[in-house]
């Protein structure tokens, strides 16, 4: 047999300043900042996930974050109706809703809450899904999403490497300022945003593959390299969904596991697995659940739960 090998791996360098169950986290970005953001809600890390919901280019990012620091109070002007719902060109859909009062009453919150985990956050992780923007013509103002309003109303542009690289700055700026202690983490996702086209897709991501390494040489900025572990090593589609363009559940795993390795301290390895074994039992569905062994069953998982409340203040609630 040939020594050969038929892949490559994508060995990253283990960071000093490794988040454990003390740390604060907060994620801003798009979709796959909600998997990394939903594997650490699964460890029990104290993580909170896209205050505006699922953004994708760093512009965006970049104005919620300094709406959140600035404490930004939205009103009725900040929305606009749209195929019987009110909306936000700054937010995601999910804060869209048939009634003013409740995307305002949901926003407004969602600003405090994250003005105060941009306060203590120990580490803040940014994906940047595209360089691809849409800007209103009748204000020049990038929106975060356009919510299915006719295009004709919006310019589509790429944002130079420059232009990232200014809105990155920015962004590490108005952190410092707030939180000069925390650690930023940046990296792009591997998912294809293949509406804007193979070829253009391939273009912004370089522009901000470009960008980020212009920017992480500011102290307390990192890149990891989520995108190269996806296109680089797992590189088949085998490890996409259906759709070809979303990693699916097993390349999630492989690049969380790289991660982990990277920025999970070892000294939460143990825990690790015990919250493991008490999701796994949460889960269980058992043939007879008066059995005395079921019921044995849960006092242990119970215990366990018990053991890392008192221990390490981890809430299985």
């Amino acid at each position: 047999m040939s020594d050969q090998n038929f892949r490559t791996v994508l060995k990253t360098t283990e960071q000093k300043n490794k988040i454990d169950h003390a740390s604060n986290i907060l994620l801003f970005g798009s979709c796959f900042s909600e998997n990394i953001g939903q594997k650490l809600a699964y460890f029990k890390f104290k993580e909170h996930t896209n205050p505006y919901g699922i953004l994708f280019n760093p512009i965006a990012i970049e104005t919620t974050i300094r709406e959140c620091i600035q404490k930004k109070i939205y009103t009725k002007n900040d929305l606009f109706f749209h195929n019987e719902r009110w909306h936000s060109f700054q937010h995601h859909s999910d804060f869209s809703d048939e009634n003013p009062d409740t995307i305002l009453k949901n926003i407004n919150a969602s600003i405090l809450e994250a003005n105060e985990n941009l306060k203590k956050a120990s580490h803040i992780i940014i994906t940047l899904g595209t360089a691809w923007v849409y800007e209103q013509k009748s204000n020049g103002i990038v929106v975060a999403n356009c919510h299915k309003v006719p295009q004709k109303q919006f310019s589509k542009k790429i944002i130079p490497v420059t232009g990232i690289v200014q809105s990155l700055q920015n962004i590490q700026k108005i952190i410092s300022e707030t939180n000069p202690s925390s650690t930023i983490i940046f990296t792009v996702s591997p998912v294809r945003h293949l509406k804007d086209g193979m070829i253009e897709n391939s273009q912004s991501k370089a522009h901000l593959l470009a960008a980020i390494h212009e920017t992480i040489q500011q102290q307390n900025s990192f890149y990891f390299p989520s995108y190269e572990i996806m296109l680089d090593d797992l590189r088949d589609y085998r490890f996409f969904k259906r759709d070809m363009l979303h990693p699916n559940e097993i390349a999630i795993d492989y690049i969380w596991e790289a991660f982990k390795k990277t920025w999970i301290h070892s000294s939460t390895e143990e825990i690790l697995k015990t919250i493991n074994t008490i999701q796994k039992g949460l889960t269980h569905r058992p043939f007879n659940p008066n059995s005395e062994a079921h019921q044995k069953f849960l006092i242990q998982l119970q215990l366990k739960m018990d053991t890392l409340q008192k221990k390490y203040k981890i809430d299985f609630t």
